[in-house]
């Protein structure tokens, strides 16, 4: 199972990078195996306000359709068109090619309420 040291994980399985005041966010290892064959990605609208916990973006598998969460309070700034032309990204490069969607974010300091590498590792295990 792949979870990288440096990014920030929520409960339902969501990661967040955290760069110069934008977050990008995606879904874990750990969910894409879950899923299976992830088959199509709606992604949220630029200029979308968001909480922390709202339902932002939806994944959809062979197996299910899954809301995908935003971990932290924002705007969208940016989001994945890849991963909608190729939602095959998010099982084959959940942590590169397969993020969703981006988040400028309002209060940096509700990274604390994310999971680090450890503590996701230990939910999930």
């Amino acid at each position: 199972m792949n979870i990288p040291d440096d990014l920030h994980y929520n409960s339902s399985h969501e990661w967040v990078r955290f760069e110069d005041g934008i977050a990008t966010i995606g879904i874990s290892d750990h969910a894409q195996e879950e899923l299976t064959d992830v088959v199509f990605v709606e992604l949220p609208d630029v200029g979308r306000s968001v909480d922390a916990g709202d339902p932002t973006a939806v994944v959809e598998s062979v197996k299910a359709a899954s809301d995908i969460y935003s971990p932290i309070a924002g705007e969208v700034v940016e989001v994945n068109e890849a991963v909608e032309a190729d939602p095959a990204l998010v099982n084959t490069d959940p942590y590169g090619a397969g993020w969703i969607f981006k988040v400028k974010v309002k209060d940096e300091a509700q990274l604390e309420s994310l999971m680090d590498a450890a503590a996701y590792g230990a939910m999930i295990a």
